[in-house]
């Protein structure tokens, strides 16, 4: 079952983040990164353990970032990620954002989803949000993908 993420979820959600970056597949968040942002979250949940989770983070008025996504190994490959990043798609163009993007190591992935390659320059908003505090920055290796959604 894919829901919205509740205040309970949060201390799991962020386990499975560092989790993944402690294997270098993403950043961390703290739990107080979590907790702030807990309403932007969706969570998949099974037999009620949390298997699943993104984040859809806005950036301005016309711009959303898909974030913080991670499906657990037994459930890859069953089309779960899709479904957590068309729900930020679809809350996006509900909000009446324009454009989605992610910073990601899985370019094929998104590029699946309509994604395109961007330039991280096309961001600026998130560089000077959140990337200025990133440990890889200015040295970035992610890459930038985006999709309208209009």
């Amino acid at each position: 079952m894919i829901r919205k993420a509740r205040i309970n979820d949060a201390k799991a959600i962020q386990q499975m983040l560092a989790d993944h970056a402690r294997h270098g597949l993403m950043l961390s968040r703290s739990l107080a990164e979590i907790y702030q942002a807990i309403r932007s979250f969706y969570v998949i949940e099974q037999d009620g353990e949390i298997l699943g989770t993104v984040s859809l983070q806005i950036w301005w008025l016309d711009l959303a970032e898909v974030r913080s996504l991670v499906v657990s190994e037994a459930l890859k490959g069953q089309g779960c990620g899709r479904q957590l990043v068309q729900l930020c798609i679809d809350e996006a163009r509900e909000l009446g954002l324009k454009r989605v993007f992610a910073l990601t190591y899985q370019e094929q992935f998104f590029a699946r989803l309509g994604f395109s390659v961007i330039e991280k320059s096309e961001l600026p908003q998130k560089i000077w949000g959140d990337c200025m505090k990133c440990p890889k920055f200015p040295d970035c290796d992610e890459i930038a993908m985006a999709v309208d959604v209009v």
